[in-house]
């Protein structure tokens, strides 16, 4: 299975993050896994990424949680769509959600850049089913 350089995880859900990072970390998954607990700080953080600034790398992959505080999926996703195109498709966005609801599924299908969404936390054939399909 391939290294990613750079995964980033948006949820504002701890235990979360905790089991998904463990998860991509002991498949070896990427060199570096960053998380960010909002929409708001998942933006600076690209912005950045997208920049080239320094200690910033630009994401190969990010997974986004729908239900957040201070800023949710859906809004950081809106947010997203005026990052410029050429930096979007060099990143591979999946949503992760507790919830499927068919409203949020339904309103998924207004975002091009997710590709799919899982459920939380991670699974090891999710992951290599992402790595296989996409890298």
């Amino acid at each position: 299975m391939r290294q990613l350089k750079t995964i980033l995880l948006i949820d504002d859900d701890e235990t979360t993050n905790y089991l998904n990072h463990r998860l991509l970390s002991r498949m070896n998954t990427a060199e570096d896994i960053r998380v960010v607990t909002n929409g708001e700080e998942a933006l600076e953080y690209l912005e950045k990424a997208f920049a080239g600034v320094e200690g910033y790398p630009r994401p190969d992959l990010i997974f986004v949680d729908i239900k957040m505080s201070v800023m949710d999926g859906f809004e950081f996703l809106e947010e997203y769509q005026k990052f410029d195109e050429t930096n979007k498709n060099q990143t591979i966005m999946m949503m992760l959600t507790s919830s499927a609801s068919f409203y949020d599924l339904e309103k998924l299908k207004q975002f091009p850049e997710v590709l799919k969404h899982y459920s939380k936390p991670l699974a090891e054939a999710d992951v290599r089913e992402i790595i296989e399909e996409h890298f």
